[in-house]
């Protein structure tokens, strides 16, 4: 990534880093994918319960791992401004930060989940499942917190094929111990999703442990080495990567929070109707880890080349992904309209919760483009190391506008759970349209700066 493209190997160079973290990302979400699926097949019960806790996760696990991404362009900054000497100290200093995010989750999870699951009017053995199922997942928090900094450390190089395969070799292993922890094979009880939980705990260790070994042993991770010197903590520097990245995590939490806060009012209506919500809501997040990649990928490339002091091509790059963005995002919505009740077959063998599901999808569809902007968006700004003022537009567009849009259009028209999909819809396009604007305005303002120079 040293020298200047033309726009053509400009969209080689981002696909050539796109593809793996897109691998990378469906495979990190498969496991919550199958988590839910394979529950489904046990019981809807077990599909409901699994699908709400797996909800409250994801919303908590993608908002502090957002903190972590700090790293990327941290990293991807400094090898572009010649500091690789300075690389080690920021990687490590992020692994003792996972540690302390890690512990302060699970600490709270102790004395915050009880009382979360008890504001859902959940039946007694949906709350069972959903419950158990987090208490299962608490004990992989740690090394998964610990691999999400290893892996921004391996992707801020550009390396995005290893992170590719690191995941690759861990999900057949989540798959098998879901199939056997589930379903009650090889002699084990039958755990039901519960299971599921434990699964993902043993393959989040699996992954931390390949991660430390790729990164010690092999070049040119090796290189930096990470682990040869034990650095003292440096709260200093823990300050500057939160200020990076509590904006993104937040940012993150605001966007992917409002999808459990949904689950919590739609708690009134019956089970049938919640499991098929999430159900959806499984699917939609699916296909969101096209438009996530792709902020990823725009990240590494524009933080490289602003570190560079290369901003016309850092303009390229952002303006080239987010194409690359809407035209993933007609066909993946091409593929919602066609196939949404074979989709929603994978999730359910009841009649209800398919029929339902399939609805839902319909609306889902609707969320590909928005989030085909604003996410590549997102990504570009973070390589700009501008963050905050994307925190106060996720917060605005999700929070003030599309969940109260949200639960009057549900709670007090004749739409029902269907009001809070267009409420949902509602938060993103506002959040596409500032989030364009404010890209456009960064731009214009770090070439007003160059000239000043």
């Amino acid at each position: 990534m040293e020298q200047t493209y033309n726009k053509r190997q400009k969209g080689k160079l981002l696909l050539q880093i796109l593809i793996p973290i897109l691998i990378t990302q469906f495979g990190m979400f498969s496991m919550s994918f199958f988590d839910t699926m394979m529950s489904g097949r046990f019981s809807p019960n077990d599909l409901a319960g699994v699908a709400i806790g797996s909800s409250i996760w994801v919303a908590v696990f993608s908002g502090l791992s957002g903190i972590l991404l700090a790293v990327t362009p941290i990293v991807s900054q400094l090898i572009g401004g010649k500091k690789a000497n300075e690389v080690a100290f920021n990687v490590i200093q992020a692994i003792y930060l996972s540690i302390v995010i890690a512990l302060t989750v699970i600490i709270s999870g102790l004395f915050l989940l009880n009382p979360l699951l008890n504001m859902m009017s959940l039946e007694d053995e949906v709350r069972r499942i959903a419950m158990d199922y987090l208490t299962a997942l608490s004990f992989g928090i740690l090394p998964l917190f610990v691999y999400n900094v290893l892996r921004s450390f391996i992707d801020a190089l550009g390396k995005t094929r290893v992170s590719m395969l690191i995941t690759l070799s861990a999900l057949p292993i989540n798959v098998f111990f879901n199939y056997v922890l589930i379903f009650g094979k090889l002699g084990l009880p039958e755990l039901g999703g519960v299971g599921a939980g434990f699964a993902s705990t043993i393959t989040y260790w699996l992954i931390m442990g390949i991660a430390f070994f790729v990164t010690s042993r092999h070049y040119p991770f090796s290189s930096f080495q990470l682990f040869k010197t034990v650095h003292r903590i440096s709260l200093k520097k823990w300050k500057e990567i939160l200020l990076i990245g509590v904006p993104i995590g937040f940012s993150i939490f605001f966007e992917t929070s409002i999808f459990s806060a949904v689950t919590l009012l739609m708690s009134v209506f019956d089970t049938i109707t919640i499991a098929s919500y999430q159900a959806a809501v499984n699917f939609a997040s699916f296909l969101y880890m096209v438009p996530l990649s792709i902020s990823m990928a725009l990240t590494i490339l524009v933080g490289f080349e602003v570190g560079a002091g290369r901003l016309k091509d850092a303009k390229e790059y952002s303006w080239i992904g987010v194409s690359l963005g809407v035209m993933m995002a007609i066909f993946c919505g091409l593929i919602l309209l066609i196939f949404r009740f074979e989709i929603a077959s994978f999730y359910t063998t009841d009649a209800r919760v398919l029929e339902l599901t399939a609805h839902f999808l319909l609306f889902a569809l609707f969320f590909q483009l928005s989030d085909a902007i604003q996410a590549p968006i997102q990504g570009a700004l973070r390589g700009y190391k501008d963050v905050n003022m994307t925190l106060m537009m996720s917060l605005i567009s999700y929070w003030v506008i599309g969940l109260p849009v949200g639960y009057m259009l549900a709670m007090h028209t004749s739409l029902g759970p269907v009001g809070y999909w267009i409420g949902l819809i509602s938060g993103l396009a506002v959040g596409a349209l500032t989030l364009s604007m404010r890209l456009i305005y960064i731009q214009k303002q770090k070439f007003k700066q160059l000239k000043q120079i």
